[in-house]
């Protein structure tokens, strides 16, 4: 199955982290409205880290997500894993197996974001596991 809409998002900074060894990394707080299929409100923790070279780094996050797919009510966690090699990005979203509650029970699947003219597109293939 497939889910494509449309999807706000607010950034909020909560602070650099130490790593040690005198470097820190950024930590971002966004709040995210989903519109289509899929019509959820979401919150992501982000860490995210940049290279000396430039348009080089990585960002990990854990997304959780609450609201009806294709009708469906339930919540889930997705995760992130993004790298931005010299300016080539790629981008490993995928729902975290068994987090699904209520309708959503047995979710999986992978989410892809393009982002157009400054708005967030999301086109979301999933399923659901066999009971």
């Amino acid at each position: 199955m497939q889910a494509k809409g449309e999807f706000e998002v607010k950034r909020t900074p909560q602070g650099e982290l130490d790593m040690g060894g005198n470097t820190r990394i950024g930590h971002m707080r966004f709040d995210k409205q989903f519109h289509g299929p899929l019509t959820a409100n979401s919150v992501v923790h982000m860490l995210a880290v940049m290279s000396a070279t430039p348009g080089s780094g990585a960002y990990v996050a854990i997304e959780r997500i609450e609201g009806t797919l294709d009708g469906r009510r339930g919540s889930f966690f997705a995760q992130h894993n993004g790298v931005m090699a010299r300016g080539k990005p790629t981008l490993d979203l995928t729902v975290v197996p068994d987090t699904g509650t209520d309708a959503l029970t047995g979710l999986h699947g992978r989410i892809a974001i393009d982002i157009v003219d400054g708005k967030h597109f999301y086109t979301f293939d999933y399923d659901f596991n066999a009971a």
